[in-house]
């Protein structure tokens, strides 16, 4: 009685088969990249020079271990710190570096803030413990207060808002050489003058 011969699976093809799937899957998938934060780190200057800084242009926000924001030595709550930005910047209660004063602000003139947006600084102090959630959204609303602040001279001055302006100018690219001095203009009258300092507790 002849036995029956079990017919034999040819694994070439499926080792082409499974190379092709992988093939396929390495094509076919994104992998997530984190973009990470844009910032323009300054050169370090070869005979860096003393600048004196008036306390009252400095606007500190400290964020504690318990993630806790402190501005003036009061504890205030996040959604405060983009007016209390505001506010500071947009002072203009005294001259800048040229000895001209500030006659697009709107702000209160305070003899104790900010005399010039040139010379309005805003240092943000970290624990080490703070966490990057806390520094990421402090850091969102005092660029979101910048904004504010270049969107009404860039309305009042164009009749245009800022980030329309950006976009514009994006939509060129990058090519628009009137457009681009207006954004220009505009970053100089108000210059983003944000710091980092961490402290330790």
């Amino acid at each position: 009685m002849s036995r029956k011969e079990s017919p034999e699976i040819n694994a070439g093809s499926m080792a082409d088969i499974a190379f092709l799937l992988l093939i396929f899957f390495l094509v076919t998938t994104t992998m997530s990249v984190d973009a990470g934060i844009s910032k323009k780190i300054p050169q370090k200057q070869e005979n860096p020079t003393d600048i004196d800084i008036n306390e009252r242009n400095i606007l500190e926000v400290n964020i504690n271990k318990n993630n806790e924001l402190f501005v003036d030595g009061k504890t205030i709550e996040l959604k405060e710190l983009k007016q209390i930005a505001i506010n500071f910047i947009d002072n203009g209660g005294g001259l800048d570096i040229s000895k001209n004063s500030c006659n697009w602000c709107n702000g209160s003139k305070n003899p104790s803030s900010s005399d010039h947006p040139t010379k309005a600084i805003i240092a943000i102090k970290t624990d080490r413990l703070t966490t990057y959630e806390t520094y990421i959204s402090t850091l969102d609303i005092l660029n979101s207060a910048y904004t504010h602040l270049r969107n009404k001279l860039s309305v009042k001055l164009y009749n245009q808002n800022y980030v329309s302006l950006l976009d514009a100018y994006k939509n060129s690219n990058n090519s628009d050489k009137n457009i681009q001095e207006k954004i220009k203009l505009i970053r100089e009258k108000y210059p983003l003058l944000v710091s980092d300092i961490e402290f330790d507790n």
